[in-house]
Formats: structure tokens, sequence, C-alpha cells
């Protein structure tokens, strides 16, 4: 259902009636509303290729390692994830048959990820899928998204991502 308003818009008028930092409030409602937009339409794109983005950026990850394994802990960190969340991505990769467990050669504790040629070949198939869609980001252009990305820079920056 298309609403014939802005509810962003209509929410950050009731706020000013009450509190301050509207355009605060505006940029990171409209910011968390289209994170919510944009990963809905990339799963969508994802799901025939039985991923999900998570699971998708876990197989990307290990492709860009040297080896195509990392250890779950290292994964967790370089994605963002709870450690809860990673071993949970792993188990669904590891049934679909695009990465299997190895124990860690040098660490005990450790457990690590390992792409399999099944894996390696859904992430090209779905990286087609996603760049032939833009990312689900095609409203804007190439000017549009590397504007967007400079803007969100610092605040990656102050909340320490890099």
């Amino acid at each position: 259902m298309t609403l014939d308003f802005d509810p962003i818009d209509e929410a950050a008028r009731q706020w000013g009636e009450r509190w301050e930092a509207v355009p605060a409030m505006h940029a990171v409602t409209s910011l968390m509303r289209v994170q919510q937009l944009v990963l809905s339409r990339l799963d969508a794109i994802l799901k025939p290729h039985g991923l999900s983005f998570a699971r998708y950026e876990a197989l990307v990850l290990l492709v860009f390692s040297s080896r195509g394994s990392l250890p779950l802990g290292k994964m967790g960190e370089r994605l963002q994830v709870h450690p809860t969340s990673i071993t949970s991505i792993i188990a669904r990769l590891v049934a679909s048959g695009h990465v299997v467990r190895r124990p860690h050669p040098d660490d005990g504790r450790a457990v690590l990820a390992e792409i399999t040629d099944s894996g390696r070949a859904v992430v090209e198939a779905a990286t087609a899928d996603l760049v032939g869609s833009g990312f689900a980001l095609e409203t804007l252009s190439e000017d549009d998204l590397r504007r967007l990305s400079e803007l969100l820079r610092p605040v990656r920056r102050a909340a320490g991502d890099f």
C-alpha cells in the first residue's frame, strides 16, 4: 500500500511539536527506513540463489580471504555480527554445501569456515544479479552513490568502523 504522504515527514512534524533535533531525527529515521527497504530488496534478489544478504556477505568475505577460509570469530568481527549470528549463518551455508567447517590448524579452540566450489559459484551468480539490480539503488546516479558514501563516511569513522 502506497501512502499519499511521507510518513517520516509527518513523524518529523509531530516530533518538532514536542522535541528538538528534528533534522537529526528525520535523517536517522530516513536512513533506517532506507536500510530496511534496501535489505528487503537485496534479500529478494538473493532468494533464488538460496541466500540472504547476511549469508551472501559471509561468502564474499571468504572469497576475499587469501585462503578461502577464516575463523568464525574473525568473520563475526569483520561482518559486525554477534558470535551466535555468525554461527547460524555458517550453519546455513554448511547445510547448503557452500561452506565446510574445518578445525583451525594452529588454534584447537577455533573453527574455520572454508568456501567450497559451490559457494564460489553461487557468489558469482548472485553477484551478477546484484550488480544487474544496481544493488537495489538503481534510482541513484553514480555521482549520487559516491556522494552518499562520502556523506556517511564521517559517521562510520566516528563510530570506530575504521
